[in-house]
């Protein structure tokens, strides 16, 4: 029985290197379109899974049971087959945890953005909502809800912002030279967060940087989810230092 990662594109993906530094045991990327999503779901041919983008909200269907935490959230991002019962749960709240605590960004009280709807963006609510943000506001290319408000708006009523999380794919490699945000107008913004990991600097960030704004890129969150996923995957409890020590093997290969 396979362990590994299932997503749309994940050629960029460093996470075989990640899992397999972490547990001696083979850890296969499986790129997937919908139609085969939906066969390897049902055949459930492996111990333990990944998911990535796009498929962290479509797997729940699939599921005999889900964590309280993905339940709340909405998405998963790790899977374990339990002889043929799948159970979820989502190991990115750690991940995204451990990026804000770990470079010590204080949300408390603090108006936050958030670009993106996909189950990422609803894990950075839920992080978010965990550091007792003042103001949480969803960015998205195309409203849906009450919640969410346009690009457009964004820059007219929004530029007051403290704290901006990127939970988009746009800057993701090979789209290295797009952002999804310019922030030049944000002026009292304190940080910016951008889930991407390839590249390790994303032009958002870049922009950021120039400004003199802190940011940080998604490695570090990267590490620390695939730590509690290995966790649940084989009932283990790994040191919280293996973290920054994968994460600075990557730094120094990329």
């Amino acid at each position: 029985m396979r362990y590994g990662l299932i997503g749309g594109k994940l050629g960029h993906s460093y996470s075989k290197y990640i899992h397999e530094r972490m547990v001696d045991c083979n850890y296969d990327l499986i790129p997937l379109n919908e139609d085969e999503l939906d066969v390897f779901m049902r055949e459930k041919k492996f111990a333990g899974i990944n998911v990535t983008i796009p498929y962290k909200e479509n797997v729940i269907p699939y599921l005999d049971d889900i964590d309280s935490l993905a339940k709340r959230i909405g998405a998963v991002n790790t899977i374990v087959n339990n002889l043929g019962r799948l159970t979820g749960y989502n190991t990115d709240f750690y991940g995204l945890l451990y990026l804000f605590k770990s470079n010590r960004i204080k949300i408390e009280h603090k108006k936050c953005l958030i670009l993106g709807t996909g189950g990422t963006a609803k894990t950075a609510r839920a992080v978010l909502e965990e550091l007792d943000a003042g103001e949480i506001i969803t960015v998205s290319r195309s409203p849906m809800v009450e919640q969410e408000i346009s690009y457009d708006e964004c820059y007219d009523r929004h530029g007051d912002a403290q704290v901006i999380v990127n939970t988009t794919p746009v800057g993701m490699y090979p789209n290295v030279d797009a952002s999804p945000l310019d922030l030049t107008t944000f002026t009292q913004c304190i940080a910016v967060i951008d889930v991407i990991f390839n590249p390790i600097e994303t032009k958002l960030t870049s922009l950021a940087k120039s400004l003199g704004i802190p940011a940080v890129t998604g490695l570090p969150m990267l590490v620390a989810q695939a730590k509690q996923a290995e966790e649940y995957f084989r009932g283990i409890k790994l040191d919280e230092a293996i973290i920054d020590v994968i994460t600075q093997e990557l730094l120094e290969q990329i």
